[in-house]
């Protein structure tokens, strides 16, 4: 990414068992290549091994394109994949292109599992021509499971990639970051390049190694992750017993940092406080803005008990934010936008859930 590369998504329709490099002949002209991406390898997923996804990957080329998750299963060798492999698959995001729901897809392995299993047996009992008269694939209704929010989807897209790729939990922070000065590792990278530095820098915690020093002091090493990279920085023992719990992995924080560079020219930076993001962003003046769907308005949809059951007043000593409603007045072609009385908990783990609500089209911060 860095070098400007595009990375694209894991894909049981694109990917193969090595990472490859994909091609798009729309920008190619007759002085110029056409512009390349990388597309992400189904065998560097956890618990997907190069052997699962060669038989996928066979699949697919022998029978095309895979056109629902019941063709997938229909033509999955149950023999060489498990449900742990079907999560991991869901969870980066392998299984977009036929759904699109991740947590409902994931909640659906074992099924996905039985259903390869029966077809396999039919085939072997000689039975498997049943399927072929009709020219479809067997019937496979996913049972119905609440979508993720965008975190949640990142957070599990970390899990099965090893960091996040279609995009950064910070992302719905910016606005925030923004308003308290916060800036990115590299911009306090190349500052400390040309001399010693210090800044706010907003961060997912990826891990933390605690040591001790000679004198027996504690001190750690904490890897952390923002929409520019992963970066390193030590923590000396006042800063490592003051951050606390802020600094289990997968925790939105806020760092304040020294920089400077050792004398091989690498920038190591120091922790000097930590703060926990989501308390940074109460404090900060906001509000959300939610887009309902065509035809919510004038009804007595389930969205707004759903939104009545997300939007819960500021924590005590912080400042909460307005909500604006936006509706659909699609026979008029107009938008009606309504402010709801009160202050409301307008923080990104809120905007999140709002998200996941059906009826709900985007939910914008203002």
């Amino acid at each position: 990414k860095k070098s400007g590369i595009p990375v694209l998504p894991p894909s049981v329709n694109a990917s193969e068992v090595d990472f490859v490099v994909e091609r798009s002949a729309a920008t190619a002209g007759a002085d110029k290549p056409a512009h390349g991406a990388i597309r992400y390898s189904l065998a560097a997923l956890k618990n997907v091994g190069a052997s699962a996804v060669q038989t996928i990957v066979d699949a697919r080329k022998e029978g095309g394109p895979y056109e629902s998750i019941g063709d997938f299963a229909a033509r999955l060798d149950a023999k060489a994949m498990n449900k742990r492999g079907i999560e991991n698959l869901a969870q980066a995001g392998a299984f977009d292109q036929l759904d699109d729901n991740r947590a409902a897809v994931k909640a659906n392995a074992e099924q996905i599992i039985a259903t390869a299993q029966r077809v396999s047996a039919d085939q072997s009992a000689g039975t498997s021509d049943l399927f072929a008269d009709s020219g479809s694939s067997p019937s496979l209704v996913l049972r119905k499971a609440k979508g993720w929010t965008p975190l949640e989807q990142l957070e599990n897209e970390f899990t099965s990639i090893g960091f996040y790729l279609s995009g950064h939990p910070l992302d719905q922070y910016q606005k925030v970051l923004s308003k308290v000065g916060a800036t990115k590792y590299t911009t306090l990278e190349a500052a400390a390049s040309q001399g010693p530095s210090a800044g706010k820098i907003g961060a997912i915690v990826v891990s933390l190694r605690e040591r001790r020093s000679a004198r027996g002091k504690r001190f750690a090493f904490a890897l952390f992750s923002d929409t520019s990279g992963q970066f390193e920085a030590v923590l000396f023992s006042d800063t490592l017993a003051a951050a606390g719990d802020l600094l289990e992995a997968g925790t939105p924080v806020v760092l304040t940092v020294s920089a400077e560079c050792d004398d091989e020219g690498s920038v190591k930076l120091r922790v000097q406080m930590v703060e926990a993001l989501d308390k940074v962003a109460a404090n900060v003046e906001r509000g959300l803005r939610i887009h309902c769907d065509a035809g919510v308005a004038g009804t007595s949809a389930p969205v707004f008990d759903e939104l009545k059951g997300y939007l819960e007043p500021p924590a005590a000593g912080t400042r909460g934010g307005e909500v604006r409603l936006v509706l659909s007045l699609s026979q008029r072609g107009r938008e009606l936008e309504l402010k709801l009385p009160g202050k409301y908990d307008v923080s990104p783990k809120t905007a999140g859930n709002l998200s996941t609500i059906d009826g709900v089209s985007g939910v914008e911060e203002i």
